[in-house]
């Protein structure tokens, strides 16, 4: 069944910018900045050197019922909003025991995380400390098991074709609709409701990042903090949020009159094998994915007009990946990066800008890299900074790539 055409008719997402796709794809052109102080007490009582985060612009408390969101970890109630959200958009109703849009042996959902319920664990792991076991929720392992958002959503939406939960750090987002493809290539699925959610700024978290020099301490100046591919650029700013997209089989999308924003041509999964942070310095991996998305799209270098990077604002990073798009892409293609804006949504970062990037195509504008003043010389691309760049686009690259040498590259074309 590998010559079945997978499209994209639904989409869904809560993010440091708006609390669905509508206003987060508004905020991107907008030039509006999702990064704000944080205004926790431990914030100011830890003396963190890092002060600010894309914390969501929506709680979910204020989409979700109380007592359901009691149950669930932050990073599995994000999930379940985008899923909701782009389950709706893409035409269904509520799937129920007596009635179902799609029959659940032919709904499958991926959904990738990062890290996870952290929050879950670490406040279970203190109050079972300072008040005893009778304080701790039978609900902590739930909440804080990795797969927990794919199987929430699984069983919202009474999906039984299979339930996937990549975990490839800041790649996990992207791996999670590259999975999705595969299993409605496969023919083990019609529809797949397929994603990353994220949901992990805490002490813990941002101490390690901070120790590790990699985010950025511009707190004077939150807004301006996240500046991929800036010559002023000094780290990555931590972020939360989640975006999901429901991929169909061309086919049945078509026959039941389906909107369809846009075809899933092909993806590339490859890995570094070098370090546990750090890159290839030769961007040998990030080389090889985009070049399986191209090769599975039976597209050239030529042919993509347009990438979405991951760019997340590193100094060696960003470097690194400009020098792989001008390798495996060239220097024709109009590149930009939506982590000035957003912030680093960690294992919801690959879904988010997967759907800018099918939003880049379906209403034909790239949205400038927010906070990119001067290019830093290294970078040896056109990035659109300043003004949003009108283009028709017919084949578009979304990267993404993770801690441990994971390495993602989704490749998106116009509806077929």
């Amino acid at each position: 069944m590998s010559n079945i055409d997978v499209v994209i008719t639904g989409m869904g997402a809560t993010t440091p910018l708006g609390g669905d796709v509508a206003s987060t794809w508004d905020g991107l052109l907008a030039g509006r900045s999702g990064i704000r102080p944080l205004t926790a007490d431990w914030v100011e009582e830890l003396g963190l050197p890092v002060k600010i985060g894309g914390t969501l612009a929506v709680e979910p408390s204020e989409v979700l019922p109380r007592v359901q969101a009691r149950r669930l970890d932050r990073c599995e109630q994000v999930a379940i909003i985008a899923a909701r959200q782009a389950w709706a958009d893409a035409g269904f109703t509520e799937q129920t025991d007596e009635h179902t849009d799609v029959v659940p042996e032919r709904l499958g959902v991926s959904i990738g995380t990062g890290v996870g319920g952290p929050v879950t664990l670490l406040s279970q792991n203190d109050l079972l400390h300072q008040q005893g076991l009778r304080k701790v929720s039978p609900l902590t392992v739930p909440m804080l098991m990795p797969n927990g958002p794919a199987a929430h959503v699984s069983i919202d939406l009474k999906a039984r074709a299979g339930v996937h939960s990549p975990a490839s750090a800041c790649a996990s987002g992207a791996e999670g609709i590259a999975t999705g493809y595969e299993m409605i290539r496969s023919g083990r699925a019609d529809v797949v409701v397929a994603g990353g959610t994220e949901a992990c700024i805490h002490p813990i978290t941002l101490a390690g990042f901070a120790q590790a020099r990699t985010v950025s301490t511009r707190n004077d100046d939150p807004g301006a903090a996240s500046r991929p591919f800036d010559v002023s650029r000094d780290g990555f700013v931590l972020g939360e949020g989640s975006g999901v997209v429901v991929l169909e089989r061309a086919d049945l999308a078509k026959a039941r009159g389906a909107r369809i924003y846009a075809t899933l041509a092909g993806y590339g999964i490859t890995s570094d094998a070098y370090h546990i942070t750090g890159n290839h310095p030769d961007g040998i991996g990030q080389i090889a994915a985009m070049r399986a998305a191209m090769d599975m799209a039976r597209l050239s270098p030529a042919d993509i007009q347009h990438v979405n990077a991951h760019a997340t604002s590193t100094v060696v990073g960003d470097i690194g990946e400009a020098a792989a798009i001008r390798t495996a892409v060239g220097d024709h293609t109009v590149v930009t990066a939506p982590k000035g804006a957003l912030g680093h949504l960690v294992g919801g970062a690959g879904a988010v800008e997967g759907i800018a990037t099918i939003l880049s195509i379906y209403e034909g504008v790239v949205p400038a890299t927010l906070n990119l003043s001067e290019l830093d010389p290294k970078v040896q691309l056109d990035v659109v900074s300043g003004e949003n760049r009108k283009m028709e686009i017919t084949a578009a690259i979304s990267n993404s790539f993770g801690f441990g040498g994971h390495n993602t590259a989704l490749l998106f074309t116009p509806a077929v």
